[in-house]
């Protein structure tokens, strides 16, 4: 029997975990190398084509240069229309349309052009070879895997390993096997080399063409690049050996061919082909490279546990709070269809034209409240934080747009501490007591940039990071209506007992944070003399007649002399009346600079999405606010900095900026992202600016006279007859054509209305025009182009070869027939009679499914008819199939350019005139650059403030070890008690803002001294 006690084997005595690790990605199967492999063969491939076929393509590039322009031209454009849907799927049913619709019409162009042979580049495979390697990798592949997964499932493997493997990747890789085999095929051969030829590697030639004495020839040999080729082929790819030195492989290999002097030799040859090798050595590192993977470590470790599995499973885990940002680039834009827009212009009309402007929600509800005196009514003024020696407090603004951004905040508003940098020194900043928001979202909640908003999209962008971030209290109940606010827990009756951290301004509870508001303005009575009100601006830029009593007489009875105010609103209107040049908020003013007399030491305000704070000029005359501040980076896309770096009055005293986040040179790079990023954050543009190219240029198709354009020798001559072209086509749009013309009016009218009013009209009109101009030239040079690339084509019978319509629509089938005569004999008839049981539809279906592919056929061979006898001799239908088979391709041509250019307009907007803030920015969907700012109330009461910041947000989550331990240790403890209160971290760790937080903006406001209005402002500290 023995001990029952083993001695440790030498697997077990290895550290496995530090193996595991060693050999597991993070990132999941299929992996990058499958992508390498592709791309080392597409390299491999090109290099071996260009090598045998670049003195045969150099000598015909002069007679073939604009059949390459057209091929460089169509491939470019495909290119770029389909660039915003490659490697990821934006949205699932216009994603996948366009990649079937690119493949149809390209596939269909590319069919018409020459040949690449007939340009000098010999591309033809061994196709008997291919489908041989192909199919034969297949069935290996498949063993392998059936032999692999048995061992998984006695154990011999980890458990990781019992993942099927994806068929789509088997697929593309016995087909990247396949390509690379016949390529080496047609380029190398199967040559096998004796033993008498042996290739010496000391002193092979293929690195002759870089020696020193032929450095001044390297051009020529970059033409004979065939020769070294053949030293590529003799010495990386040659011959493994003789199938002699391996009896037991003898009879699986595939030998290679002897090359003799004198013809075919006598004796057979005993050399692996290098095809075979090769194919062996694709096929083991295949085999290899996917046992490291799936197994974390093939023998060395033992089936995973269920733990280790459940850990797994764990890490898979990923929040479902939605990160969709939105896009504001305009109205048409922003309100996706049509029912948003109906309602959304419904409920406007509702709200202000039905009562002329009157209406007033803040109204209803103090018609709806008992009028008493302001300054005691309990459900505006609270002060359960006046009797604390000190307090922290946070503000942020502009949340719900984003998950990752808003979570990001919410994250770091959560945290029992954080240890930052400032000044060189490490310091730590305990977490709030208070938390304030405003901005979009909060206060007044009517921005009109946020049509429509639904529950499910509350729930998911703004209540949900706001809960994982700091779970609620077990006594919080989300179906739960509270009737009578503030509902405390059992056993407390006084809002003072409550210790946890509180919010205000937005309606609802936020997760951890307990909101025991009543109205949408409030005051708060601070430690030390300070006050924080919360106004509600409405959608009128200002306060009502209630909250001005109501704060004007709290200013009267209860706010001394010595005291200090903050007012926080849901915008900056001291920097949006600035850029507007406009004047809003009167009761505001009058309520700060005739109530308040300088005790207001500091403004706050959302709505911008970035970070500015201004402060008072020190001077003779008194402030009436010592600071401006606004931040609104609370989870909203970015806004630019730069385009208010020139404010510096309010209230006739003079402001400077002290702090901007991010800084005036990084908003200025950012903008640059219109130009280069547009289209693939706004691919949604491309149904309103397809649309209009295809009405400025409708009245153009077709272009018949262009035989100037064609016949000029040369290229100066060219671009003079092309541009002299689009300028009769412009001509006659404003002659002849109607619909062009009305498109044009249109477009002029929408360029010209849309520059915004803070231009003259003189340079609002101006900026229109050429914005106008710009894209009716794009739309006329593209609509030239696509006729000339199909009259060349005609001119060279690749296109319309088989006369007038509806025959010539039937090219493609004819030649379809033609193959299957020449190739498929019917000696039997069978196919007469399969027509005759299908009632024709056998020959039908091909042939007209045959003319809906081949769209530039149909498109030729009606544009020569429609030029022979004009356009009257048509139909409706068939200038309806004319001008479909034209829009399908323009589409394609137009979309990239109309987005570059209307980025383009957007960024010297921003940069150079600074207008089109919102919409140069929000185009751009920027997460990053996410801040709030945390106040403190020390106990000399000065106001302390830090804003905090993190420059990158992080897109992936996993489920937080720390918190998850925590939550089943001690159950029963509030969760703003814990010390992990935050259920997701970032998937790296160095990504985490817990990690990346930093301050980047730090001062101190100074307690009031002196009372007195006349005096001189109390100093700040920076």
């Amino acid at each position: 029997m023995g001990s029952d006690k083993q001695n440790p084997g030498l697997l077990e005595t290895l550290k496995m975990e530090t193996v595991r690790t060693i050999f597991t990605h993070t990132y999941p199967y299929p992996h990058e190398h499958s992508r390498h492999a592709v791309i080392a063969v597409f390299i491999g491939c090109l290099f071996f084509i260009s090598s045998d076929n670049m003195h045969t393509l150099v000598q015909k590039l002069d007679s073939n240069f604009k059949w390459w322009s057209m091929y460089a031209c169509l491939l470019g454009f495909f290119y770029f229309f389909s660039s915003p849907f490659i490697g990821k799927t934006i949205k699932p049913s216009y994603s996948n349309f366009s990649r079937w619709y690119i493949a149809w019409i390209l596939v269909a162009a590319l069919y018409h052009l020459p040949s690449f042979q007939s340009m000098g580049v010999d591309m033809r495979m061994n196709l008997s070879l291919f489908l041989t390697i192909y199919i034969s990798s297949i069935l290996f592949l498949l063993v392998f895997h059936i032999v692999f997964i048995g061992l998984w499932y006695i154990g011999l493997v980890a458990r990781v390993a019992g993942r099927r493997p994806a068929i789509l990747t088997i697929l593309q890789n016995c087909a990247v096997i396949s390509v690379a085999c016949c390529v080496f095929y047609s380029h190398c051969g199967n040559r096998a080399n004796i033993k008498e030829k042996t290739f010496e590697r000391r002193n092979c030639g293929w690195f002759t063409l870089w020696n020193k004495e032929e450095r001044n020839s390297w051009l020529t040999k970059f033409v004979r690049m065939n020769e070294f080729k053949d030293q590529v082929c003799k010495s990386w790819f040659a011959p493994v050996g003789s199938a002699n030195d391996y009896p037991f492989l003898s009879k699986w290999v595939i030998y290679g061919e002897l090359t003799c002097s004198g013809g075919s030799c006598a004796e057979s040859s005993a050399e692996i082909s290098p095809i075979y090798s090769l194919w062996a050595t694709f096929i083991g590192l295949y085999i290899a490279n996917y046992v490291v993977e799936r197994s974390t470590g093939w023998a060395l470790t033992h089936p995973v546990s269920q733990k280790e599995s459940e850990k797994l499973k764990k890490k898979q885990m990923k929040p479902d709070f939605l990160d969709m940002v939105p896009c504001l680039i305009f109205l048409l834009i922003w309100f996706r269809t049509s029912a948003d827009l109906f309602k959304t212009v419904f409920d406007l009309l509702v709200s202000v034209a039905v009562f002329v402007g009157r209406f007033d929600m803040r109204m209803m509800q103090a018609a709806m409240s008992k009028v008493e005196d302001a300054a005691k009514q309990d459900d505006l003024l609270y002060d359960q934080f006046s009797e604390h020696d000190e307090l922290w407090f946070d503000f942020m603004a502009d949340t719900g747009d984003g998950g990752n951004s808003s979570y990001s905040v919410a994250r770091l508003l959560a945290q029992p501490s954080l240890r930052v940098q400032s000044n060189g020194s490490s310091i730590t900043l305990p977490r709030s007591n208070l938390l304030l928001i405003g901005g979009d979202l909060a206060v007044s909640n009517l921005d009109f940039r946020y049509p429509n908003p639904s529950a499910f999209t509350y729930e998911r962008r703004l209540f949900r990071p706001f809960e994982d971030a700091l779970q609620p209290p077990q006594w919080y109940k989300g179906e739960h209506i509270a009737a009578n606010k503030p509902e405390l827990p059992c056993g407390m009756s006084l809002l003072k007992e409550y210790d946890g951290p509180q919010c205000f301004v937005i309606p609802g509870n936020h997760g951890g944070w307990f909101m025991p508001q009543k109205r949408s303005y409030f005051a708060l009575q601070l430690p030390k003399r300070w006050w924080v009100f919360g106004l509600d601006l409405a959608l009128h830029s200002d306060i009502d007649v209630y909250q001005f009593k109501f704060f004007s007489e709290l200013i009267k009875e209860k706010v001394g002399d010595c005291d200090s105010v903050i007012i926080m609103t849901h915008e900056p209107n001291w920097l949006l009346d600035w850029y507007w040049d406009d004047v809003t908020g009167k009761n505001v003013s009058h309520l700060i600079r005739g109530h308040l007399k300088g005790r207001c030491k500091l403004r706050v305000a959302g709505d911008l999405h970035h970070y500015m704070r201004h402060s008072h000029v020190p001077s003779e005359e008194p402030a009436y606010v010592h600071h401006l501040l606004v931040n609104g980076c609370g989870g909203a896309f970015l806004h630019p900095t730069h385009v208010f770096s020139n404010f510096d009055n309010l209230y006739e005293a003079s402001y400077e900026s002290k702090a901007a986040y991010p800084s005036f040179e990084d908003s200025s790079r950012i903008a640059l992202g219109n130009i280069l990023k547009f289209r693939k954050k706004n691919w949604q543009f491309d149904f309103i600016g397809g649309i209009i190219y295809f009405l400025l240029a409708f009245s153009m198709f077709p272009q018949c006279k262009l035989d100037h354009i064609l016949q000029d020798d040369t290229f100066s001559g060219h671009l003079k007859s092309f541009f002299g072209s689009v300028w009769d086509a412009f001509i006659y749009m404003l002659g002849h054509s109607y619909v062009s013309l009305a498109g044009a009016f249109f477009l002029l009218v929408t360029a010209v209305t849309f520059v915004p009013s803070k231009l003259s009209r003189k340079r609002k009109f101006t900026v229109g025009i050429l914005h106008f101009s710009a894209h009716l030239s794009a739309a006329l040079i593209l609509m030239l182009l696509l006729e000339l690339g199909i009259e060349t084509c005609i001119r060279h019978k690749l296109l319309a070869t088989s006369g007038e319509c509806p025959v010539g629509y039937h090219t493609l089938y004819e030649w379809y027939r033609y193959v299957e005569s020449e190739h498929f004999p019917d000696p039997s008839g069978l196919r007469p009679r399969i027509e005759q049981w299908t009632l024709g539809l056998y020959p039908a279906c091909i042939k007209y499914l045959m003319s809906a592919f081949d769209i530039p056929e149909v498109m030729a061979v009606t544009r020569n008819n429609i030029c022979k006898n004009g356009m009257e001799s048509f139909s409706r239908g068939g200038a309806a199939i004319y001008y479909a088979s034209v829009f399908l391709y323009y589409w394609v041509f137009s979309t990239p350019i109309v987005s570059l250019i209307f980025g383009s307009y957007l960024y010297i907007c921003i940069n150079w005139l600074h207008i089109h803030f919102d919409e140069a920015f929000s185009s751009l969907r920027i997460a990053n650059y996410k801040s709030f700012t945390r106040f403190h109330i020390n106990l000399k009461g000065d106001l302390e403030v830090f804003t905090l910041a993190v420059d990158k947000v992080p897109k992936e989550w996993k489920l937080d070890p720390s918190w998850e331990g925590e939550s089943k240790q001690q159950p029963d403890l509030s969760h703003h008690q814990r010390k992990f209160p935050s259920k997701w971290r970032s998937r790296s760790s160095q990504h985490d803002p817990v990690n990346t937080v930093k301050i980047v903006d730090h001062f101190v406001v100074e307690q009031t001294v002196k009372p007195e209005f006349e005096a001189v402002n109390g100093s700040v500290s920076h």
